[in-house]
């Protein structure tokens, strides 16, 4: 049985040419897994509902920031084009002009979402017999861009070999969602996206990858991405299971790593409960970046200052 928790999208969809914000990209993918849970394909019509709380569980934010996001998405999600492309019955290339959805609705009271998607999407989420990509949406959680969440979906659609085809830079702009008049130097759309998307999903993701240029004279005219998925360290293999939070020592931050510490002291509940612990004049009490560069190396060096309740609690929020 395949997991829940999976994006399914057919090959024609994630090759597809749309600009959407990340969060918006979010809600799409929270809406296919809406779609499959529910064990019936989706009908021309048919609305399906996202909510904050949806939001907040897989991607780790709290409430408000979830509530904003999904209004945000809703506006982009109707805005957005959706351009794609198939074949006719000669076998001649077609191309398409649609929208991603028919209907966006956000209740302000329910702190919910309900997107309809269009006629053209629909069959490309719920037909998927063969040519369509997957991966578990644990993978993406903390992709903080969008064109880093799009190069990580080209990279799904060949996984199992490892490697892509030489993808045009034509396309490959297409399909990370970059206009034609965005970043239109080399240098800029190297600088400003592909190596920013590549150091994102090497640090954020399992996979690590890396490309080559593909070149006609001196002129970069595609790319190769090569990658792998990351063996779990030794460190991770060998960790002893979590304390219980009863026991003497639950205030150490034992095996918390940085972005979990990071998470935790950005915890509002943990900000008001040890906010008297620095001054309103020094940096960490003047920025939210020198507050958590200074609350983590606190943690790193005496935990157990931090008494008021175990420091795993703040990571739920």
């Amino acid at each position: 049985m395949k997991n829940t928790d999976s994006v399914m999208k057919s090959n024609a969809l994630n090759e597809a040419y749309y600009d959407i914000n990340l969060v918006a990209q979010r809600v799409v993918m929270l809406a296919i897994i809406e779609a499959r849970q529910q064990g019936t394909i989706i009908k021309a019509g048919g609305m399906l509902r996202i909510t904050a709380s949806d939001y907040q569980k897989h991607f780790e934010c709290d409430k408000t920031t979830s509530y904003s996001s999904l209004k945000s998405a809703c506006k982009s999600l109707y805005q957005a084009e959706f351009l794609w492309a198939d074949k006719d019955e000669k076998g001649r290339t077609r191309n398409h002009e649609s929208r991603f959805v028919q209907r966006a609705t956000y209740c302000e009271g329910g702190a919910y979402v309900e997107i309809m998607f269009s006629n053209d999407i629909i069959p490309l989420i719920t037909r998927l017999e063969t040519q369509y990509t997957e991966y578990e949406i644990k993978q993406i959680v903390d992709l903080q861009s969008s064109y880093a969440l799009r190069l990580f979906e080209l990279l799904m659609q060949w996984k199992s070999v490892g490697v892509t085809p030489v993808i045009k830079l034509e396309n490959l702009r297409s399909r990370l969602g970059v206009a034609e008049d965005q970043y239109d130097t080399m240098s800029n759309f190297k600088k400003r996206v592909l190596d920013f998307a590549v150091k994102e999903i090497n640090e954020n993701t399992d996979v690590t990858v890396t490309y080559e240029q593909q070149k006609e004279g001196r002129r970069i005219i595609g790319f190769v991405f090569k990658f792998k998925i990351k063996k779990p360290s030794k460190e991770r293999a060998l960790r002893a299971p979590e304390r219980d939070e009863h026991t003497a020592d639950m205030f150490t931050i034992g095996d918390l790593n940085d972005k979990q510490l990071g998470r935790i002291v950005r915890n509002p509940a943990f900000m008001a409960e040890y906010n008297h612990l620095v001054s309103p004049t020094s940096p960490a009490g003047q920025s939210q970046q020198g507050w958590e560069f200074e609350m983590i190396n606190r943690l790193k060096k005496d935990a157990s200052q931090f008494k008021k309740r175990p420091i795993r609690e703040y990571l739920d929020y």
